[in-house]
């Protein structure tokens, strides 16, 4: 059921238009995903995700083996049923979450063993186990497991865990491949903030062969300018004929600049997070709703912005519960938020095709400058 057709490129950048075909749906990139890490994403439904045009929601592989577990999820035949949502979905690993999350966690080489961050019960993270999961999650794309590693990082700390990795996407491919699932396996590029070894890494991925690839290990605590440069130099390692995925990031910011050098796909938490701590995307850049200069303000948070929350809302009645803390606050913002990168996706799209990407980026920066 996967496959992934490029339908036009930008002749002044590595920008490129395609589909993504799953078997809940075709996906148009680039793309955003947003996080949605129990099966939810935070404060909004289905529903509303539907209708802020988003395409392909992210499920974290970690958090739902514990809660609610397979056991559950197998009684609705996937995540898809279990929450209501029709659309593709993707699930990433749960590495990282192991190495950041659980408590007494330890890597070898046959996977992570590590106690559970809700009630401390014992557990032990393979390839094989993560395919598994996904398998049993339905994901439409899933993730190879991988070794996270902190930043900074030393040479042979990122070269061991760049090993590891290719050793578990091995293990990944087999088990995928003994599922009978059609749905799509991707692997991820590891290698630290080494140009070298994150070669060697894409090169040993593309000799596993797998329907799509990512880019891991960014947005670690990384500069910015040390973000996109590994962005760049990584991005041409990988096949085109196939999707590449920049993992955790970004800022709208990124999204402009990786975009042109090519990537396809993205998720970030920085929408909905932002978005309950009061921070909203506009034109002009991020503003902070409990500013209070918006205490009278009457007009709506962006006027040019054709989101839900914008149509019905003013800046002064989205101070108001962000101030008071009602709950509406988070849904409003975050319909807001996810609007913003879907609408910021769908522009660069139609630029690509219409090869105007150079312009389309003078009038995304041009605002953001003279605000």
């Amino acid at each position: 059921m996967f496959n992934f057709d490029i339908i036009s490129k930008s002749s002044t950048t590595k920008a490129r238009a395609g589909y993504i075909n799953t078997s809940h749906g075709i996906i148009e990139t680039p793309v955003f995903m947003p996080v949605g890490t129990l099966a939810s994403v935070k404060s909004i439904s289905p529903e509303d995700l539907l209708d802020i045009g988003v395409q392909i929601i992210l499920g974290n592989t970690y958090h739902l083996y514990l809660r609610p577990g397979c056991e559950t999820i197998n009684l609705f035949s996937g995540m898809h049923d279990f929450m209501n949502w029709k659309g593709p979905i993707l699930t990433d690993s749960g590495g990282f979450q192991v190495f950041s999350l659980a408590k007494l966690s330890k890597i070898t080489e046959e996977g992570y063993s590590f106690q559970s961050h809700i009630d401390g019960s014992s557990h032990m993270l393979t390839p094989e186990k993560a395919v598994e999961i996904q398998v049993c999650l339905n994901s439409d794309i899933m993730m190879c497991l991988d070794q996270c590693i902190k930043y900074p990082a030393s040479r042979e700390e990122a070269g061991n865990a760049m090993e590891l990795t290719t050793k578990w996407a091995s293990r990944c491919k087999t088990a995928w491949e003994d599922s009978g699932t059609e749905n799509a396996l991707f692997g991820i590029v590891q290698g630290g903030m080494f140009d070298d070894l994150r070669k060697v890494s894409a090169q040993a991925l593309m000799e596993i062969d797998l329907p799509g690839y990512a880019v891991g290990g960014l947005s670690v605590g990384e500069p910015k300018e040390i973000m996109l440069e590994i962005g760049e130099q990584t991005l041409p390692f990988l096949p085109d004929r196939k999707p590449k995925y920049m993992m955790g990031i970004g800022t709208p910011e990124d999204l402009v600049e990786l975009v042109a050098l090519g990537a396809d796909m993205f998720d970030c938490v920085m929408p909905t997070r932002n978005a309950r701590n009061g921070q909203l995307f506009t034109r002009y850049g991020t503003i902070n709703i409990s500013n209070a200069r918006f205490r009278h303000d009457t007009d709506p948070l962006d006027p040019e912005c054709g989101c839900y929350t914008c149509r019905n809302y003013s800046r002064a009645y989205l101070r108001h519960l962000y101030t008071s803390r009602e709950l509406l606050s988070y849904r409003l913002n975050t319909i807001h938020n996810i609007y913003y990168f879907i609408t910021l996706m769908q522009r660069m799209r139609t630029a690509i095709i219409d090869d105007s990407f150079d312009a389309f980026k003078r009038d995304f920066y041009e605002p953001r400058n003279s605000g």
